[in-house]
């Protein structure tokens, strides 16, 4: 049973958004369908039905969605152009401003109304949200931190060969000769392991810094809109609401910035080091 409610009535009734995801179809063969893929499969068609419209017609004088589609893939590019260097963002523009455009749509579309206030109750009679947002769970955040960080591997070694990809991190930097080359040699590997230990770490820090603002997001808004009488719930909320708008950005950008940021450090060569 469904039921249309506002985030004040959910979190009135002691629902606040699960750490989980959870499927609407259980029971069902579609039971491997959760909430939260549902709204980045929702995201992922509303691009694919943006780029449809704004190629539908091209014109050497754009006009309409080519002429937005067209500014805003020109300034994406130009953003991370500015970072990587004009060689690498032809070779990964794809990914960055596609995960540029999808953590953005998945951001926005999580604060339509509806999303997380429609509820059912699951079988063990829990209030689950029909639709949840995408970039609230982990596992969304985590499965686009692995795919940079297997690609950023990919990249590093064919950008820089594996002896130099070894090298930027182990190797020592700077004109060393004699003993202090053996002991800048002890010292460097012990930093390398360092290294990549930080490496390591780079892709759970970007799915927990972007799940934790949106998933804290979401329950700031609820927990403010379960302070007054439902028919007025939304007056709280409405600041932060505005707020979510920007975080939804910001975070878009922050993930796809540091993870440029991450590539362009490890194919920088010489003085450049």
């Amino acid at each position: 049973m469904f039921a249309l409610g506002t985030g004040a009535a959910s979190a009135a009734g002691g629902h606040q958004l699960p750490l989980y995801p959870h499927s609407p179809f259980e029971g069902t063969m579609l039971s491997w369908v959760t909430n939260s893929m549902i709204m980045v499969w929702m995201a992922a068609g509303l691009i694919i039905l943006f780029c449809r419209a704004a190629t539908k017609k091209m014109a050497m004088v754009p006009s309409g969605f080519q002429n937005f589609a067209e500014w805003l893939i020109e300034g994406l590019y130009t953003f991370f152009g500015n970072i990587l260097g004009e060689h690498l963002v032809k070779r990964t523009f794809w990914f960055f401003g596609g995960t540029f455009l999808l953590i953005l749509t998945v951001n926005y579309l999580a604060l339509i109304p509806g999303v997380g206030t429609i509820t059912y109750n699951d079988s063990e009679g829990h209030v689950q949200g029909l639709l949840r947002g995408g970039n609230a769970d982990l596992n969304m955040t985590a499965a686009m931190s692995l795919t940079f960080a297997l690609l950023w591997f990919y990249w590093a070694v064919t950008e820089n060969g594996i002896k130099n990809f070894l090298a930027h991190i182990f190797a020592p930097k700077g004109d060393f000769k004699g003993p202090m080359l053996m002991g800048m040699i002890v010292i460097f590997f012990l930093v390398g392991i360092l290294e990549v230990i930080s490496i390591m770490i780079r892709p759970v820090a970007l799915s927990f810094r972007l799940f934790g603002n949106i998933y804290g997001g979401e329950q700031t808004l609820g927990g403010l809109m379960a302070l007054v009488p439902k028919y007025l719930a939304f007056l709280p909320a409405l600041p932060f609401y505005f707020m979510e708008l920007l975080v939804g950005l910001i975070q878009a950008l922050v993930f796809t910035l540091l993870s440029a940021v991450f590539l362009k450090l490890i194919c920088t060569h010489g003085e450049d080091h």
